[in-house]
């Protein structure tokens, strides 16, 4: 596959559509049971829905929000929106009113779809400061009314308008330039406002190319995968849809975590691609199943993940003896662990986060070929990975196919090539900064090796990165937070961890005031650990939460000792947060917390 194989990703599902006709295409559990719909019948919605949308007044390079959980109606609406020439703008089902009024407003969009009636109520009360917004579509019916400038349409009439219209967007597609704007994904920015990313059809062809290429040594022929992550979720949107579009593979819809297990052996994906967290979870799974056998059977499993760390790290020192054991486990052991995952499982991929060591050599160990990459949505966005071949696991691997990495004079990883955003819509200045002489500066620290492999070694900018992938300002949850008059200063973790954690500093009014009514110390120090003061605290955490999303929700907190001040070196003269100072004081009792 080259970066020319097809103009577009529209074009290139029509290509894909008519070359596989009438076999399966898209999964979903419906009734209990995983039902397909096929490349052809997505194909003629994709067509019909594109027809609908241009009937409704879209006008090229009109955005439009696509609200959904991950099913078949997401990646048709995503290649509709597109094939109509306009703009698709995913926005994640956790989003807040307050999320979707600024997403709405900031695109401009003028239209919207939505799935259920529970993510509807909050999309129609954000749609009510959305001038620009003229129509919703919804999937299922919603008893949410809209304001008087929106019109409110069901998909099944979207569907059966355009089934009737004229045009055929099939033919019309070819006339969309390789380098059009094809998506807005918006991802939180260091200011706390989550800000467009700009990606061309060229920049996601670019990542289908670099991912074949990686792949093509695993012989790729047809293909299967199990969609997990949020189709919202950049990673996602590129791997889990236009990568399997790319080369006619089938995507299975998992119905959540909780149903992962088994969803792998319905859909016996061939493929996977994941976040961290994911395999975190999957790991924690398998080792209280381990708990709970004892004896044997558990001798042999740690057998199993003793051997193939050695076999991984220290090839050259296993014994014959040790060689024959690790032939054992294999099939007594890692077959079973393996069957798990449907048995056919070529690799698994990991990215959106950096993925811990040991979560990597446990599975290596126990026979999964696991990948681990590295990008940003800025990339579209997958910039290196490593190749199944050879797998350095302390790396995120060499770059892909037509991407260019380098290491600035400050240790900044550099990126260049098809792959690069446009930049950030409506943020000139940041995107010049972001985008310099053609490199994105991605804000990441790294070294590269002798052969190539890139190694993340810190960050420079100040996103917290969860073990989901998700990007979280938090500046924006701290700034929340201290809008409490309980809390006078915040600050919050959670890098590479699957949930936030804060720490906390009451404003002084309100410790005097608690002091008072409890007859209790005014010092912080002595009453932080107080069950009723904490209780008291508890309540302020709670209101804060409810203004944030899901992912930027504080789980547990800690109460500092003492105010963040210049004079104990934990604020800067500007009154900015120094957060390694105060991570030198509270890092045990932060980590403690998870």
């Amino acid at each position: 596959m080259k970066l020319d194989t097809w103009p577009n990703l529209v074009v290139m599902l029509f290509d894909q559509a008519a070359k596989y006709g009438d076999a399966p295409f898209l999964w979903e559990k419906r009734d209990g049971a995983y039902r397909s719909i096929s490349w052809r019948e997505a194909a003629e919605q994709v067509s019909a829905l594109a027809r609908a949308l241009k009937a409704y007044g879209l006008a090229k390079g009109d955005r439009v929000v696509l609200l959904s959980e991950n099913a078949p109606h997401w990646a048709i609406a995503d290649f509709a929106i597109m094939a109509a020439g306009g703009v698709s703008v995913p926005a994640y089902t956790t989003n807040t009113a307050r999320d979707h009024s600024h997403i709405l407003q900031d695109c401009g969009a003028t239209a919207a779809i939505v799935s259920t009636n529970a993510l509807a109520g909050p999309l129609i009360e954000a749609a009510k400061d959305a001038k620009t917004l003229k129509r919703i579509i919804c999937i299922e019916a919603t008893d949410f009314a809209p304001p008087a400038h929106v019109t409110l349409s069901s998909w099944a009439d979207a569907l059966k308008e355009g089934s009737a219209a004229a045009g055929d967007p099939a033919a019309d597609a070819r006339a969309i330039d390789a380098g059009a704007l094809a998506c807005l994904i918006y991802t939180s920015g260091t200011g706390g406002v989550p800000k467009g990313v700009m990606l061309s059809h060229r920049a996601m062809m670019c990542n289908c190319v670099g991912a074949h290429d990686l792949l093509l040594e695993l012989g790729l022929g047809s293909e299967v995968f199990l969609s997990f992550l949020p189709l919202s979720h950049s990673y996602e949107h590129s791997c889990g849809l236009m990568f399997p579009v790319a080369i006619g593979a089938q995507i299975y819809y998992a119905e959540g975590v909780e149903t992962l297990t088994t969803n792998l052996a319905e859909a016996r994906p061939t493929i996977m691609t994941a976040v961290p967290r994911l395999y975190e979870v999957m790991r924690q799974r398998i080792l209280a199943g381990v708990k709970r056998q004892k004896g044997l059977k558990a001798k042999l499993f740690w057998r199993a993940v003793e051997l193939g760390r050695k076999r991984y790290e220290a090839p050259e020192t296993m014994s014959l003896g040790e060689r024959l054991m690790d032939w054992l486990v294999d099939r007594l052991v890692r077959n079973k662990v393996r069957a798990r995952f449907g048995g056919r499982l070529k690799a698994l991929v990991s990215g959106g986060a950096p993925l811990n060591y040991d979560v990597g050599i446990f599975f290596t160990a126990l026979g999964l070929r696991l990948l681990q990459g590295y990008g940003q949505t800025e990339a579209a966005p997958v910039v290196s990975c490593n190749p199944p071949s050879r797998i350095k696991l302390r790396t995120v691997g060499p770059a892909l196919t037509d991407v260019e990495v380098k290491i600035a004079d400050d240790g900044e990883i550099l990126v260049r090539g098809p792959l690069l955003m446009d930049g950030y819509w409506n943020h000139k200045d940041l995107s010049e900064e972001t985008l310099r002489d053609g490199w994105l500066h991605t804000g990441d620290i790294g070294v590269i090796d002798q052969d190539g492999y890139i190694q993340i070694t810190d960050r420079k900018k100040d996103i917290i990165v969860n073990s989901g992938g998700d990007n979280i300002s938090p500046q924006r949850v701290e700034g929340i937070l201290t809008l409490e008059p309980e809390i006078e200063q915040a600050m919050v973790i959670g890098d590479q961890r699957p949930h936030l954690v804060g720490l906390l500093v009451p404003s002084e009014e309100f410790i005097r005031d608690w002091a008072r009514d409890n007859s209790a110390s005014g010092d912080l120090a002595a009453i932080r650990d107080d069950k009723a003061f904490r209780a008291a605290v508890g309540e302020a955490v709670d209101r804060a939460n409810g203004g944030l999303s899901q992912i930027e929700k504080i789980k547990r907190y800690v109460i500092a000792t003492e105010a963040f001040s210049v004079d104990n070196g934990m604020m800067t003269p500007t009154m900015k947060v120094r957060r390694h100072e105060i991570l030198k004081h509270y890092q045990s009792e932060l980590e403690g917390l998870y």
